[in-house]
């Protein structure tokens, strides 16, 4: 399975429709897990949650007398689900503000509005990259660190259809930390060897045709099932 950088997430969380909480039927609000243990100290689950904050909801105002005349607690619950879940849970809260430090703020969701629109302009620009096919665009948007996942993997998925033998190089030698975008970028350098009929010297790594039986960079034989040496 794929691994998802937390950013990836945020961004595929972003996307997400907000749940219901069924016990008051009030839109949930996204929550960031603070940095400690929870239950049985395996973790959260997730970095983001979705939290029902509605102090009138039925879970919540009925969870303090539960929780005293069963575990002698002044504590509540309010509803929690992960993200991409259909089931829901408890979340303990020892105040009425218990929690409310996580809330993501107007700093976050102006976060979430400039990577939507940088998310709809990366894939304008990737558009006309294609049309134009235009690699060296495509090539420097998927190296570059700061565009949303979400549109580095669609460049990196777009230079096997439209990039040059020149970018193979650059490919190569690059190391994404997004285990996707990489498997990606690995599947896109194999398209552009099929497309131009080339192939990479198992010796020396430079491009050669796929046809060649020697190596014209470093000599050596590279016929069909030839290795490198030791």
């Amino acid at each position: 399975m794929a691994i998802e950088t937390k950013d990836e997430f945020y961004e595929r969380v972003m996307s997400m429709e907000k749940p219901v909480c069924p016990h008051c039927r009030t839109e949930m609000t996204l929550w960031e897990t603070p940095p400690i243990n929870f239950g049985d100290g395996l973790g959260w689950g997730s970095p983001w949650l979705f939290v029902c904050f509605n102090d009138e909801c039925e879970l919540y105002k009925t969870g303090w007398d539960a929780m005293e005349k069963n575990y002698g607690q002044s504590a509540s619950y309010r509803c929690m689900c992960c993200p991409g879940e259909s089931e829901f849970g408890c979340m303990p809260v020892f105040s009425p503000s218990g929690g409310k430090g996580q809330l993501i703020d107007d700093a976050d969701l102006m976060r979430e509005e400039t990577l939507k629109e940088n998310i709809k302009k990366g894939f304008s620009v990737l558009a006309d990259c294609y049309v134009q096919k235009d690699g060296v665009t495509a090539l420097n948007i998927l190296m570059n660190p700061a565009e949303p996942a979400r549109v580095r993997l669609k460049a990196a998925e777009m230079i096997g259809d439209i990039g040059e033998i020149e970018a193979v190089d650059p490919l190569r030698s690059h190391s994404f930390p997004s285990e996707p975008i990489q498997l990606q970028v690995t599947a896109s350098i194999e398209r552009i060897h099929e497309r131009h009929g080339t192939r990479e010297c198992p010796h020396c790594a430079e491009i050669i045709r796929r046809a060649a039986e020697s190596c014209a960079h470093c000599g050596q034989p590279v016929a069909d099932g030839s290795q490198a040496s030791g």
